[in-house]
């Protein structure tokens, strides 16, 4: 097994200790919260002004200092764009959360104030705020702009919009692709030409899932938004399919704090050629299984080359089969395995040499924690 086998982003232990303080931020912060949900031209939204007030809570605790605006009209949401942009440059971070009611029209994206009328789609200019504008008020960060929308409901305004003969607009479900450059990041709630669910709770599937997950210390940036959907479509049944637009650097970025130093050190480490056996005896046949963890299981490493992920095959008879993508940032291996009441055994037979292990393990539902020789690992059920 490699060294860093494992080895993943996540320090568990400060999860199952409850950290509740704010995350000390490594350089200037800054979000910008809208929640749109009293429109006045049709039916209101329930859920949004609270989404977007647990969303300003979790990102003051994760340091950024926060300007939230509830059911906001066109001109307050333009001013606060505005100032926003301002505080936004040369900043570490900056993102932008909405929640309400977003469209797409003529290939380009609005998000829709509650004062909106939008009685033809040519409007839209003068009633909406452009994703585009958004995205360029976050563009001139150091590390990360983030946009994140839950704004992709079922339009009422689509329905009773009036197209213009002159442009042949077409408004569709949801918002549309779009490809953000440089730093940034935009996350929907769901992918471009498909609707999300408001919910029938506090928040919405894709906050709420969100909200899970964006306080999770060590969890690279964008494996929490794969947390969030693997979340989101568990909630609705693959209803709803989050989906992220853009790509960073090879730089790994974390909302709530890097891994501790040891950790990083070791998923950096390079691995030895043949990684020395311990006083473990080596499994001579398959042994027990706990059902619970028969399965795919995946981790995200950081090296030099960037995030690579890996994958544990878990099988029934007491095989185990792992590989890694991109392949050349790990040894592709299989052995024998065993999990039965919190403990474990490994014994690598094919791609690895002399490579033996043994620890504890718990299982949470579609997450796993283990423990060896090397550190605690945190793996996660993979939808494949």
């Amino acid at each position: 097994m490699n060294r860093r086998a494992f080895v993943s982003g996540l320090a568990f232990t400060a999860v199952l200790a409850g950290f509740a303080a704010p995350v000390a931020a490594d350089g200037k912060r800054v979000a910008l919260v809208i929640g749109n949900g009293a429109y006045r031209s049709v039916p209101a939204l329930s859920n949004p002004p609270t989404d977007a007030g647990d969303i300003a809570a979790a990102l003051k605790r994760l340091g950024f200092a926060v300007t939230l605006i509830t059911n906001g009209s066109f001109d307050e949401m333009r001013r606060g764009l505005i100032a926003f942009g301002h505080n936004a440059a040369g900043a570490d971070m900056a993102a932008v959360y909405f929640a309400g009611h977003g469209m797409e029209i003529n290939g380009d994206n609005w998000l829709i104030p509650v004062d909106a009328e939008l009685k033809r789609d040519t409007d839209a200019a003068n009633e909406a705020i452009s994703l585009q504008s958004v995205m360029l008020q976050v563009s001139s960060t150091g590390s990360l702009g983030l946009v994140i929308l839950d704004a992709c409901r079922n339009n009422p305004f689509a329905a009773k919009m009036s197209r213009s003969v002159a442009t042949r607009a077409a408004t569709t479900s949801g918002l549309g692709r779009i490809e953000p450059v440089g730093n940034v990041l935009v996350a929907y709630a769901a992918r471009d030409g498909t609707t999300a669910l408001d919910g029938d709770g506090r928040n919405s599937p894709f906050a709420a899932a969100l909200l899970h997950n964006i306080e999770t210390p060590g969890v690279e940036v964008t494996f929490m938004f794969r947390n969030v959907r693997d979340d989101v479509m568990e909630a609705t049944r693959n209803e709803q399919q989050p989906f992220v637009y853009g790509s960073l650097s090879r730089k790994a970025i974390y909302l709530a704090g890097a891994p501790p130093a040891e950790t990083a050190k070791q998923a950096n480490a390079t691995p030895a050629a043949a990684a020395p056996a311990v006083s473990t005896a080596p499994a001579a046949s398959t042994g027990a299984i706990d059902p619970a963890l028969v399965g795919t299981w995946e981790i995200m490493v950081a090296s030099g080359r960037g995030q690579s992920r890996w994958i544990w095959q878990i099988l029934a008879d007491g095989t185990y089969k792992f590989h890694a993508e991109p392949f050349r940032s790990a040894q592709a291996h299989e052995g024998t395995v065993t999990f039965a009441n919190g403990r474990w055994t490994l014994h690598a037979l094919k791609g690895l040499r002399n490579y033996s292990d043994a620890g504890s393990y718990e299982v949470h539902d579609a997450t796993a924690v283990i423990t060896g020789k090397l550190g605690t690992g945190y793996w996660k059920r993979s939808v494949e």
